[in-house]
């Protein structure tokens, strides 16, 4: 992606799936594979290698197609012949490979490494900062992950500006193909506890109508969609995590293009999630011109 910049979100594109070569890795296959299924959209696995990566696995081309034949062939072995799977492997480091096969796809969709304590924050630094440069949805899955019921459950959380509106959209479509429910979480970042009664039916007023401004633009096209409200007075990534443990997907907004650190609350929401989370970016309307044409130069993909 360097020297590229960042996309616009594709929103008709393949769904694009990282495959790093572990055994667990496959469930980012399984969640991308029943993504595109649903959406009727084409699957891509990428593979990124690199002379200089730590892994043996990971340092030359013939290494990342084993891979990536190993990925196609567990999918079809599990799911049948049912969507067309393209794969290509990618040199580089991971953010670029990936950044690159995602180039103009509907979402992305990788894994979260299984670390604990200030490591999970650094894993989430690292995924926010990629779904900036990649412009279209980030799925990040725990390896942890199977299908279940909640996955018919799809929570957002808004903020009341327009950080929201691409997360908003994403969610209902989500929560649409999979013929679900929707919540919509709104959290205050700081308040008074001391408060009093007036200033509370105040606050929860203002949030409501906040939560109905973010769905007005998109209710229209998702009808069918039952949507739930959620105004929680706790910080916003506890009301984000509360939700994230009856639901299959929690989806938030992120800067296009910025920094980690631009997203202090979505970082830290992502890093505390127990379920897959989708970082949303969004794309201010004077920056975006109309879909951008993919004028990469890719390698042959291979068929199992």
């Amino acid at each position: 992606m360097e020297g590229r910049g960042v996309t616009t979100w594709e929103r008709s594109g393949p769904v694009v799936a990282e495959v790093d070569g572990t055994a667990e890795s496959l469930r980012v296959v399984d969640y991308a594979y029943l993504e595109a299924l649903r959406a009727h959209a084409e699957l891509l696995l990428v593979a990124p290698y690199s002379p200089g990566a730590s892994s043996a696995e990971a340092r030359t081309e013939s290494s990342a197609d084993d891979r990536l034949r190993a990925a196609a062939r567990h999918a079809r072995q599990k799911y049948g012949d049912g969507l067309r799977i393209d794969t290509a492997s990618r040199e580089g480091s991971r953010r670029r490979a990936l950044g690159e096969g995602a180039w103009h796809a509907r979402m992305l969709v990788v894994g979260r490494k299984r670390v604990q304590g200030p490591r999970r924050l650094a894993v989430a630094e690292a995924n926010l900062s990629l779904a900036g440069r990649v412009g279209c949805p980030l799925v990040v899955v725990p390896l942890s992950w199977r299908p279940g019921f909640t996955d018919r459950r799809v929570a957002v959380g808004i903020d009341g500006t327009a950080l929201s509106n691409e997360a908003v959209e994403f969610a209902l479509s989500t929560a649409a193909s999979r013929d679900g429910d929707l919540i919509v979480v709104h959290a205050a970042p700081s308040r008074d506890v001391t408060r009093r009664a007036e200033e509370e039916h105040r606050w929860m007023t203002r949030a409501d109508q906040l939560i109905s401004e973010a769905l007005a633009q998109w209710r229209s096209e998702f009808p069918a969609v039952r949507v739930t409200r959620f105004v929680s007075s706790r910080p916003v990534p506890e009301a984000l995590v509360r939700e994230s443990n009856e639901v299959g997907l929690v989806v938030v907004g992120a800067h296009l293009g910025a920094g980690p650190t631009s997203d202090p609350v979505v970082r830290a929401s992502i890093a505390a999630m127990p379920c897959p989370v989708a970082i949303v970016p969004h794309h201010p309307r004077e920056a975006v011109s109309g879909p951008v044409t993919c004028r990469a130069s890719t390698r042959s993909v291979l068929t199992p």
